[in-house]
Protein backbone atom coordinates (compact mmCIF):
# COMPACT_ATOMS: atom_id res chain seq x y z
CA UNK A 1 0.00 0.00 0.00
CA UNK A 2 1.06 3.85 -0.55
CA UNK A 3 2.66 5.46 2.42
CA UNK A 4 -0.03 7.93 3.54
CA UNK A 5 -0.40 10.88 1.39
CA UNK A 6 1.33 9.13 -1.52
CA UNK A 7 -1.87 9.96 -3.63
CA UNK A 8 -1.68 13.53 -3.31
CA UNK A 9 0.73 13.93 -6.34
CA UNK A 10 -2.07 12.54 -8.90
CA UNK A 11 -3.95 15.10 -10.62
CA UNK A 12 -8.04 14.81 -10.55
CA UNK A 13 -9.09 15.74 -14.03
CA UNK A 14 -11.95 17.27 -12.45
CA UNK A 15 -10.14 19.39 -10.79
CA UNK A 16 -8.70 21.03 -13.96
CA UNK A 17 -10.24 23.94 -15.74
CA UNK A 18 -11.92 23.46 -19.40
CA UNK A 19 -10.83 24.97 -22.48
CA UNK A 20 -13.83 26.99 -22.09
CA UNK A 21 -13.24 27.82 -18.56
CA UNK A 22 -9.78 29.15 -19.35
CA UNK A 23 -11.20 31.66 -21.73
CA UNK A 24 -13.64 33.17 -19.02
CA UNK A 25 -10.25 33.24 -16.39
CA UNK A 26 -8.45 35.64 -18.93
CA UNK A 27 -6.44 33.24 -21.30
CA UNK A 28 -8.73 34.36 -24.37
CA UNK A 29 -6.22 37.03 -25.03
CA UNK A 30 -4.11 34.95 -27.17
CA UNK A 31 -5.95 34.68 -30.32
CA UNK A 32 -4.79 33.07 -33.14
CA UNK A 33 -5.21 35.88 -35.25
CA UNK A 34 -5.54 39.90 -34.40
CA UNK A 35 -9.31 40.41 -34.96
CA UNK A 36 -8.37 44.25 -36.60
CA UNK A 37 -5.84 42.34 -39.54
CA UNK A 38 -8.61 39.24 -40.22
CA UNK A 39 -10.13 39.64 -43.21
CA UNK A 40 -12.79 37.47 -41.82
CA UNK A 41 -13.74 40.51 -39.05
CA UNK A 42 -15.58 42.28 -42.19
CA UNK A 43 -17.28 39.00 -43.43
CA UNK A 44 -19.22 35.97 -41.25
CA UNK A 45 -19.59 32.78 -42.71
CA UNK A 46 -20.24 28.71 -41.38
CA UNK A 47 -16.93 27.28 -40.21
CA UNK A 48 -16.21 23.68 -40.16
CA UNK A 49 -15.65 23.67 -36.32
CA UNK A 50 -18.13 26.30 -35.24
CA UNK A 51 -18.14 27.71 -31.47
CA UNK A 52 -19.66 24.75 -29.38
CA UNK A 53 -19.38 25.33 -25.62
CA UNK A 54 -21.26 21.86 -24.69
CA UNK A 55 -18.17 20.51 -26.55
CA UNK A 56 -15.24 22.73 -25.32
CA UNK A 57 -16.46 22.21 -21.50
CA UNK A 58 -15.14 18.48 -22.71
CA UNK A 59 -12.46 19.40 -23.55
CA UNK A 60 -8.91 19.92 -21.09
CA UNK A 61 -5.48 20.98 -21.47
CA UNK A 62 -3.00 19.55 -18.87
CA UNK A 63 0.41 20.59 -19.10
CA UNK A 64 2.23 17.42 -16.93
CA UNK A 65 3.43 13.94 -16.74
CA UNK A 66 0.07 12.13 -18.10
CA UNK A 67 0.45 9.27 -15.69
CA UNK A 68 -0.47 11.39 -13.17
CA UNK A 69 -4.06 11.83 -14.16
CA UNK A 70 -6.39 10.60 -12.70
CA UNK A 71 -9.00 9.59 -15.52
CA UNK A 72 -10.70 6.67 -16.50
CA UNK A 73 -7.94 5.43 -18.50
CA UNK A 74 -4.42 7.16 -20.34
CA UNK A 75 -3.32 7.24 -23.30
CA UNK A 76 0.49 5.31 -23.56
CA UNK A 77 2.30 6.18 -27.27
CA UNK A 78 4.77 2.85 -27.56
CA UNK A 79 6.19 1.06 -30.08
CA UNK A 80 5.15 -2.10 -32.24
CA UNK A 81 6.57 -4.56 -29.09
CA UNK A 82 5.32 -2.35 -26.54
CA UNK A 83 8.81 -1.87 -25.22
CA UNK A 84 9.48 1.85 -26.56
CA UNK A 85 11.70 4.29 -24.03
CA UNK A 86 10.51 7.61 -24.34
CA UNK A 87 9.43 9.85 -21.56
CA UNK A 88 5.74 9.03 -21.54
CA UNK A 89 6.16 5.58 -21.27
CA UNK A 90 8.89 5.48 -18.56
CA UNK A 91 6.72 7.94 -16.58
CA UNK A 92 3.54 5.52 -16.84
CA UNK A 93 5.69 2.16 -16.41
CA UNK A 94 7.00 3.90 -12.99
CA UNK A 95 3.69 4.43 -11.74
CA UNK A 96 2.28 1.89 -12.44
CA UNK A 97 4.38 -0.82 -11.01
CA UNK A 98 6.01 -4.07 -12.90
CA UNK A 99 2.69 -5.78 -13.51
CA UNK A 100 2.20 -3.58 -16.03
CA UNK A 101 5.66 -5.14 -17.85
CA UNK A 102 3.86 -8.65 -17.05
CA UNK A 103 0.65 -7.43 -18.55
CA UNK A 104 2.16 -5.85 -22.08
CA UNK A 105 4.05 -9.65 -22.65
CA UNK A 106 0.56 -11.55 -22.86
CA UNK A 107 -0.67 -9.01 -25.81
CA UNK A 108 2.37 -9.49 -28.23
CA UNK A 109 2.78 -6.13 -29.59
CA UNK A 110 0.41 -3.98 -31.12
CA UNK A 111 0.45 -2.59 -35.09
CA UNK A 112 0.67 0.67 -36.27
CA UNK A 113 -2.37 2.61 -35.56
CA UNK A 114 -4.12 -0.11 -33.04
CA UNK A 115 -5.08 0.86 -30.09
CA UNK A 116 -4.66 -2.21 -27.05
CA UNK A 117 -5.99 -1.86 -23.50
CA UNK A 118 -4.64 -3.03 -20.12
CA UNK A 119 -5.38 -2.59 -16.30
CA UNK A 120 -3.48 0.75 -14.87
CA UNK A 121 -2.45 -0.96 -12.07
CA UNK A 122 -0.54 1.15 -9.18
CA UNK A 123 -2.07 4.52 -11.52
CA UNK A 124 -5.13 6.95 -10.83
CA UNK A 125 -6.25 5.88 -13.91
CA UNK A 126 -8.19 2.67 -13.73
CA UNK A 127 -7.13 1.63 -17.54
CA UNK A 128 -4.08 2.42 -20.06
CA UNK A 129 -4.51 2.29 -23.43
CA UNK A 130 -1.67 1.52 -25.67
CA UNK A 131 -1.02 2.78 -29.13
CA UNK A 132 1.70 2.75 -31.81
CA UNK A 133 2.25 6.27 -33.82
CA UNK A 134 3.81 5.87 -37.23
CA UNK A 135 7.38 6.34 -38.17
CA UNK A 136 7.09 9.47 -40.45
CA UNK A 137 8.39 10.26 -43.88
CA UNK A 138 7.32 12.52 -46.07
CA UNK A 139 7.60 10.41 -48.84
CA UNK A 140 4.69 8.68 -47.32
CA UNK A 141 2.78 10.81 -45.62
CA UNK A 142 -0.39 10.53 -46.64
CA UNK A 143 0.21 6.89 -44.81
CA UNK A 144 1.07 8.21 -41.45
CA UNK A 145 -1.82 10.83 -41.74
CA UNK A 146 -4.14 7.62 -41.78
CA UNK A 147 -2.31 5.45 -39.21
CA UNK A 148 -2.34 8.56 -36.50
CA UNK A 149 -5.95 9.19 -37.63
CA UNK A 150 -6.57 5.31 -36.84
CA UNK A 151 -4.49 5.80 -33.09
CA UNK A 152 -6.70 8.40 -31.75
CA UNK A 153 -10.14 7.24 -33.12
CA UNK A 154 -9.58 3.61 -32.52
CA UNK A 155 -8.61 4.47 -28.90
CA UNK A 156 -12.29 6.94 -28.39
CA UNK A 157 -13.80 3.91 -29.57
CA UNK A 158 -12.01 1.70 -27.07
CA UNK A 159 -13.26 4.45 -24.55
CA UNK A 160 -16.68 4.44 -25.63
CA UNK A 161 -16.83 0.50 -25.86
CA UNK A 162 -15.91 0.41 -22.56
CA UNK A 163 -17.90 3.27 -20.95
CA UNK A 164 -15.60 5.62 -20.20
CA UNK A 165 -16.26 8.57 -18.65
CA UNK A 166 -12.62 10.21 -19.68
CA UNK A 167 -9.82 9.57 -21.24
CA UNK A 168 -6.20 11.45 -21.22
CA UNK A 169 -4.37 11.51 -24.41
CA UNK A 170 -0.48 12.13 -24.77
CA UNK A 171 0.88 13.20 -27.77
CA UNK A 172 0.87 10.13 -29.63
CA UNK A 173 4.05 10.59 -31.81
CA UNK A 174 7.55 10.39 -30.13
CA UNK A 175 10.62 12.39 -31.32
CA UNK A 176 12.37 9.06 -32.97
CA UNK A 177 9.05 8.53 -34.84
CA UNK A 178 9.67 12.14 -36.13
CA UNK A 179 6.08 12.98 -36.84
CA UNK A 180 6.12 16.33 -36.88
CA UNK A 181 4.54 17.98 -33.88
CA UNK A 182 2.17 20.60 -35.57
CA UNK A 183 0.91 18.25 -38.44
CA UNK A 184 0.62 15.47 -35.66
CA UNK A 185 -2.03 18.18 -33.51
CA UNK A 186 -4.02 19.08 -36.49
CA UNK A 187 -4.77 15.51 -37.00
CA UNK A 188 -5.66 14.75 -33.15
CA UNK A 189 -7.89 17.79 -32.26
CA UNK A 190 -9.86 17.30 -35.82
CA UNK A 191 -10.27 13.59 -34.64
CA UNK A 192 -11.30 14.00 -31.67
CA UNK A 193 -13.96 17.20 -32.26
CA UNK A 194 -15.28 14.77 -34.86
CA UNK A 195 -15.84 12.21 -32.68
CA UNK A 196 -17.32 14.56 -30.05
CA UNK A 197 -19.80 15.88 -32.54
CA UNK A 198 -20.99 12.61 -33.13
CA UNK A 199 -20.84 10.36 -30.12
CA UNK A 200 -19.88 13.25 -27.32
CA UNK A 201 -22.68 11.74 -24.89
CA UNK A 202 -20.23 8.52 -24.09
CA UNK A 203 -17.22 10.95 -22.96
CA UNK A 204 -16.83 13.26 -19.84
CA UNK A 205 -13.77 14.73 -20.37
CA UNK A 206 -10.84 14.49 -22.67
CA UNK A 207 -7.35 15.35 -21.74
CA UNK A 208 -4.64 16.34 -24.00
CA UNK A 209 -1.52 16.19 -21.48
CA UNK A 210 1.54 17.97 -22.84
CA UNK A 211 5.41 18.77 -22.23
CA UNK A 212 6.63 22.87 -21.41
CA UNK A 213 7.73 22.26 -25.07
CA UNK A 214 4.41 20.84 -26.69
CA UNK A 215 2.10 22.95 -25.11
CA UNK A 216 2.17 26.35 -27.36
CA UNK A 217 2.01 24.43 -29.82
CA UNK A 218 -1.51 22.90 -28.58
CA UNK A 219 -2.47 26.40 -26.89
CA UNK A 220 -1.84 27.93 -30.37
CA UNK A 221 -4.09 25.33 -32.38
CA UNK A 222 -6.69 24.76 -30.07
CA UNK A 223 -8.37 27.65 -31.37
CA UNK A 224 -8.56 26.60 -34.77
CA UNK A 225 -10.98 23.47 -34.01
CA UNK A 226 -12.34 24.14 -30.31
CA UNK A 227 -12.90 28.12 -30.80
CA UNK A 228 -14.04 29.17 -27.35
CA UNK A 229 -15.96 32.67 -28.78
CA UNK A 230 -17.63 33.44 -32.29
CA UNK A 231 -15.08 35.65 -32.45
CA UNK A 232 -12.25 33.57 -31.95
CA UNK A 233 -14.18 31.16 -34.67
CA UNK A 234 -14.12 33.88 -37.04
CA UNK A 235 -10.44 34.75 -36.40
CA UNK A 236 -9.16 31.43 -36.85
CA UNK A 237 -10.90 30.30 -39.45
CA UNK A 238 -8.23 31.50 -41.97
CA UNK A 239 -5.37 29.31 -40.23
CA UNK A 240 -7.19 26.14 -40.55
CA UNK A 241 -6.25 23.70 -43.22
CA UNK A 242 -7.32 22.95 -46.43
CA UNK A 243 -7.22 19.62 -45.95
CA UNK A 244 -10.06 18.91 -43.00
CA UNK A 245 -10.42 15.03 -43.73
CA UNK A 246 -14.31 13.41 -43.57
CA UNK A 247 -17.19 13.51 -41.27
CA UNK A 248 -14.67 11.71 -38.82
CA UNK A 249 -11.68 13.80 -39.54
CA UNK A 250 -9.89 10.74 -41.26
CA UNK A 251 -8.09 11.73 -43.95
CA UNK A 252 -9.50 11.18 -47.65
CA UNK A 253 -7.22 9.25 -49.95
CA UNK A 254 -9.29 9.36 -53.34
CA UNK A 255 -6.33 6.59 -54.68
CA UNK A 256 -8.31 3.75 -51.87
CA UNK A 257 -11.49 4.67 -52.54
CA UNK A 258 -11.78 0.80 -53.86
CA UNK A 259 -15.05 -0.47 -54.76
CA UNK A 260 -15.87 -4.30 -54.80
CA UNK A 261 -18.21 -5.81 -57.14
CA UNK A 262 -21.29 -8.35 -55.56
CA UNK A 263 -20.05 -10.33 -58.91
CA UNK A 264 -16.77 -9.53 -60.27
CA UNK A 265 -17.28 -12.20 -62.63
CA UNK A 266 -20.48 -11.00 -64.57
CA UNK A 267 -20.91 -8.77 -67.03
CA UNK A 268 -24.82 -7.60 -67.40
CA UNK A 269 -24.16 -5.10 -70.16
CA UNK A 270 -23.29 -6.24 -73.59
CA UNK A 271 -21.55 -2.72 -74.31
CA UNK A 272 -18.44 -3.36 -74.16
CA UNK A 273 -17.35 0.19 -73.50
CA UNK A 274 -19.91 0.66 -70.25
CA UNK A 275 -18.68 -2.73 -69.17
CA UNK A 276 -14.99 -1.34 -69.04
CA UNK A 277 -16.34 2.02 -67.18
CA UNK A 278 -18.20 0.11 -64.71
CA UNK A 279 -15.17 -2.14 -64.04
CA UNK A 280 -12.77 1.04 -63.47
CA UNK A 281 -15.90 1.78 -61.21
CA UNK A 282 -15.29 -1.05 -59.18
CA UNK A 283 -11.76 -1.63 -58.64
CA UNK A 284 -10.42 1.76 -58.22
CA UNK A 285 -7.33 3.72 -59.71
CA UNK A 286 -5.01 2.17 -57.25
CA UNK A 287 -2.00 1.19 -58.82
CA UNK A 288 -2.69 -2.98 -58.85
CA UNK A 289 -5.62 -1.56 -60.61
CA UNK A 290 -3.90 -0.50 -63.28
CA UNK A 291 -1.98 -3.48 -65.07
CA UNK A 292 -3.18 -2.84 -68.39
CA UNK A 293 -0.50 -3.66 -70.45
CA UNK A 294 2.53 -1.89 -72.85
CA UNK A 295 3.00 1.29 -72.09
CA UNK A 296 4.97 2.77 -74.08
CA UNK A 297 2.51 1.03 -76.67
CA UNK A 298 -0.49 2.98 -75.12
CA UNK A 299 1.71 6.70 -75.34
CA UNK A 300 2.68 5.49 -79.14
CA UNK A 301 -1.60 5.16 -79.72
CA UNK A 302 -2.00 8.35 -77.80
CA UNK A 303 -0.14 10.15 -80.15
CA UNK A 304 -0.81 8.66 -83.31
CA UNK A 305 -4.84 9.22 -82.13
CA UNK A 306 -6.11 5.45 -81.79
CA UNK A 307 -6.68 5.25 -78.59
CA UNK A 308 -10.42 4.81 -77.51
CA UNK A 309 -12.31 7.91 -75.26
CA UNK A 310 -11.77 4.48 -72.60
CA UNK A 311 -8.64 4.56 -72.52
CA UNK A 312 -8.02 8.17 -72.85
CA UNK A 313 -9.65 8.87 -69.77
CA UNK A 314 -7.33 6.30 -68.04
CA UNK A 315 -4.41 7.57 -69.12
CA UNK A 316 -6.04 11.02 -68.05
CA UNK A 317 -6.89 9.85 -64.74
CA UNK A 318 -3.44 8.40 -63.78
CA UNK A 319 -1.45 11.07 -64.79
CA UNK A 320 -4.00 13.52 -62.61
CA UNK A 321 -3.68 10.88 -59.55
CA UNK A 322 0.50 11.64 -59.66
CA UNK A 323 0.39 15.11 -59.18
CA UNK A 324 -2.34 14.32 -56.46
CA UNK A 325 -0.07 12.54 -54.86
CA UNK A 326 2.83 15.20 -55.17
CA UNK A 327 0.56 17.70 -53.99
CA UNK A 328 0.27 15.41 -50.90
CA UNK A 329 3.52 15.12 -50.46
CA UNK A 330 5.50 18.30 -50.83
CA UNK A 331 5.75 21.38 -48.62
CA UNK A 332 2.94 23.89 -49.85
CA UNK A 333 3.30 26.45 -46.92
CA UNK A 334 4.74 29.51 -48.65
CA UNK A 335 2.29 28.75 -51.46
CA UNK A 336 -0.37 28.63 -48.72
CA UNK A 337 0.83 31.88 -47.13
CA UNK A 338 -0.16 34.13 -49.82
CA UNK A 339 -3.81 33.42 -49.12
CA UNK A 340 -4.88 33.55 -53.33
CA UNK A 341 -6.89 31.00 -53.20
CA UNK A 342 -8.65 29.70 -50.33
CA UNK A 343 -12.67 28.26 -49.34
CA UNK A 344 -14.96 30.99 -48.18
CA UNK A 345 -18.94 29.95 -47.41
CA UNK A 346 -21.69 28.85 -50.11
CA UNK A 347 -23.66 31.16 -52.78
CA UNK A 348 -27.66 31.20 -52.51
CA UNK A 349 -27.99 27.63 -54.10
CA UNK A 350 -26.17 25.87 -51.28
CA UNK A 351 -23.01 25.48 -53.10
CA UNK A 352 -19.39 25.76 -52.15
CA UNK A 353 -17.82 29.15 -52.73
CA UNK A 354 -14.22 29.08 -53.70
CA UNK A 355 -12.25 32.31 -53.66
CA UNK A 356 -9.20 33.29 -56.08
CA UNK A 357 -7.17 36.49 -55.44
CA UNK A 358 -5.43 37.88 -58.56
CA UNK A 359 -2.97 40.40 -56.73
CA UNK A 360 -1.93 38.12 -54.06
CA UNK A 361 -0.21 36.12 -56.77
CA UNK A 362 3.41 37.06 -57.87
CA UNK A 363 4.23 34.67 -60.75
CA UNK A 364 7.49 36.38 -60.92
CA UNK A 365 8.23 35.38 -57.92
CA UNK A 366 6.94 32.16 -57.14
CA UNK A 367 7.19 28.41 -58.09
CA UNK A 368 4.71 28.14 -60.73
CA UNK A 369 4.37 24.24 -60.51
CA UNK A 370 4.27 24.30 -56.45
CA UNK A 371 1.10 26.84 -57.13
CA UNK A 372 -0.35 24.11 -59.75
CA UNK A 373 -0.10 21.62 -57.01
CA UNK A 374 -1.29 23.64 -54.35
CA UNK A 375 -4.53 24.38 -55.86
CA UNK A 376 -5.09 20.39 -57.02
CA UNK A 377 -4.02 19.79 -53.01
CA UNK A 378 -7.07 22.83 -51.78
CA UNK A 379 -9.50 21.99 -54.54
CA UNK A 380 -9.65 17.84 -54.51
CA UNK A 381 -11.59 17.44 -51.86
CA UNK A 382 -13.60 20.60 -53.28
CA UNK A 383 -14.69 19.56 -56.32
CA UNK A 384 -16.62 16.15 -55.98
CA UNK A 385 -19.51 18.22 -55.13
CA UNK A 386 -21.10 21.24 -57.39
CA UNK A 387 -18.90 24.79 -56.59
CA UNK A 388 -18.46 27.93 -57.56
CA UNK A 389 -15.50 30.24 -58.13
CA UNK A 390 -14.81 34.15 -57.35
CA UNK A 391 -11.44 35.56 -59.75
CA UNK A 392 -10.93 39.35 -58.16
CA UNK A 393 -8.94 40.97 -60.48
CA UNK A 394 -8.83 44.10 -58.44
CA UNK A 395 -5.88 46.16 -58.78
CA UNK A 396 -4.13 43.25 -60.68
CA UNK A 397 -0.28 44.15 -62.12
CA UNK A 398 1.78 42.67 -64.67
CA UNK A 399 3.90 40.16 -61.99
CA UNK A 400 0.02 38.73 -60.80
CA UNK A 401 -0.96 37.55 -64.76
CA UNK A 402 -0.90 33.98 -65.22
CA UNK A 403 0.42 32.81 -68.23
CA UNK A 404 -2.29 31.54 -70.90
CA UNK A 405 0.01 28.34 -71.71
CA UNK A 406 0.08 27.56 -67.96
CA UNK A 407 -3.71 27.82 -67.56
CA UNK A 408 -4.20 25.58 -70.91
CA UNK A 409 -1.97 22.90 -68.63
CA UNK A 410 -3.91 23.32 -65.41
CA UNK A 411 -7.19 22.89 -67.25
CA UNK A 412 -5.56 20.12 -68.96
CA UNK A 413 -4.32 17.90 -65.81
CA UNK A 414 -6.63 18.41 -63.49
CA UNK A 415 -9.47 15.47 -62.70
CA UNK A 416 -13.20 15.39 -64.60
CA UNK A 417 -14.95 16.43 -61.82
CA UNK A 418 -13.13 19.73 -61.33
CA UNK A 419 -14.51 20.91 -64.80
CA UNK A 420 -17.91 18.92 -64.72
CA UNK A 421 -18.72 20.49 -61.18
CA UNK A 422 -18.09 24.01 -61.60
CA UNK A 423 -21.09 25.88 -62.43
CA UNK A 424 -20.22 29.44 -62.55
CA UNK A 425 -16.90 31.56 -62.45
CA UNK A 426 -17.22 34.96 -61.23
CA UNK A 427 -14.97 37.41 -62.54
CA UNK A 428 -14.95 40.90 -60.13
CA UNK A 429 -13.32 44.05 -61.75
CA UNK A 430 -12.31 43.08 -65.58
CA UNK A 431 -10.16 44.94 -67.03
CA UNK A 432 -10.91 44.78 -71.09
CA UNK A 433 -7.70 43.23 -71.63
CA UNK A 434 -8.64 40.95 -68.92
CA UNK A 435 -11.63 40.39 -70.81
CA UNK A 436 -10.17 40.04 -74.04
CA UNK A 437 -7.71 37.09 -72.77
CA UNK A 438 -10.30 35.10 -71.14
CA UNK A 439 -11.85 35.49 -74.43
CA UNK A 440 -9.28 33.69 -76.64
CA UNK A 441 -8.58 30.79 -73.97
CA UNK A 442 -11.67 30.03 -73.08
CA UNK A 443 -12.63 30.26 -76.75
CA UNK A 444 -9.45 28.14 -79.01
CA UNK A 445 -7.44 26.45 -75.38
CA UNK A 446 -10.02 25.88 -72.73
CA UNK A 447 -13.52 23.98 -73.85
CA UNK A 448 -16.79 23.97 -71.96
CA UNK A 449 -15.82 26.84 -69.47
CA UNK A 450 -16.78 29.96 -71.81
CA UNK A 451 -20.36 29.66 -70.86
CA UNK A 452 -19.40 29.79 -67.09
CA UNK A 453 -17.56 32.97 -67.30
CA UNK A 454 -19.35 35.88 -65.80
CA UNK A 455 -17.60 39.36 -65.83
CA UNK A 456 -19.15 41.43 -63.12
CA UNK A 457 -17.95 44.94 -62.47
CA UNK A 458 -19.53 46.07 -59.19
CA UNK A 459 -19.60 43.75 -55.82
CA UNK A 460 -23.20 44.52 -56.37
CA UNK A 461 -24.04 42.47 -58.80
CA UNK A 462 -21.60 39.73 -56.89
CA UNK A 463 -23.86 39.80 -53.89
CA UNK A 464 -27.10 38.92 -56.05
CA UNK A 465 -25.52 35.86 -56.45
CA UNK A 466 -24.08 35.03 -53.09
CA UNK A 467 -25.13 36.93 -50.02
CA UNK A 468 -22.13 39.46 -48.23
CA UNK A 469 -22.14 37.44 -45.08
CA UNK A 470 -21.14 34.23 -47.33
CA UNK A 471 -18.06 35.86 -48.60
CA UNK A 472 -14.52 36.41 -47.21
CA UNK A 473 -13.38 39.44 -49.61
CA UNK A 474 -9.74 41.32 -49.21
CA UNK A 475 -10.26 44.83 -47.75
CA UNK A 476 -8.34 46.19 -50.68
CA UNK A 477 -11.35 45.10 -52.97
CA UNK A 478 -13.78 46.54 -50.63
CA UNK A 479 -11.84 50.10 -50.35
CA UNK A 480 -11.23 50.02 -54.21
CA UNK A 481 -15.51 48.93 -54.58
CA UNK A 482 -16.35 51.54 -52.45
CA UNK A 483 -14.56 54.19 -54.17
CA UNK A 484 -15.16 53.57 -57.99
CA UNK A 485 -18.88 52.31 -57.17
CA UNK A 486 -20.05 53.91 -54.25
CA UNK A 487 -21.01 52.11 -50.63
CA UNK A 488 -22.89 48.61 -51.47
CA UNK A 489 -26.78 49.16 -50.50
CA UNK A 490 -28.16 45.91 -49.24
CA UNK A 491 -31.11 44.88 -51.89
CA UNK A 492 -33.13 41.12 -52.00
CA UNK A 493 -31.00 38.95 -53.55
CA UNK A 494 -32.18 37.45 -56.58
CA UNK A 495 -32.04 33.89 -57.51
CA UNK A 496 -30.38 31.91 -60.42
Amino acid sequence: MDPLGARSQFVDHQSLPTWQQQLEVGDGEEAPLDLNDSLLSLRSFPSPFPFRPHINRKVILFCGDIGLLNCTAIVNTSNESLNDKNPVSDSIHRLAGAELRDELLKLKGCRTGEAKLTKGFNLAARYIVHTVGPKYKSKYRTAAESSLYSCYRNTLQLAAEQSMASVGFCVVTTTKRGYPLEDATHIAFRTVRRFLEHHGNSLEAVVFAVSDTEEPVFRKLLPLYFPRSEEEERASLPLIPADIGNSKGEPVVPERQIRIAEKPGTLEDDSEEESLDSDLGQVGTHAFARMEGDVDKQRKQILQGQMSDVALQKQHQRNYNRWLCRARAEDLSDIAALKALYQTGVDLCGRTVMILVGRNIPVTLIDIEKALLYFIHVMDHITVKEYVMVYFHTLTGEHNHLDSEFLKNLYDIVDAKFKKNLKAFYFVHPTFRSKVSTWFLTTFSVSGLKDKVRYLDTLQQLFTCIQPEQIDIPPFVLDYDARVNGPYHPSHPSSL
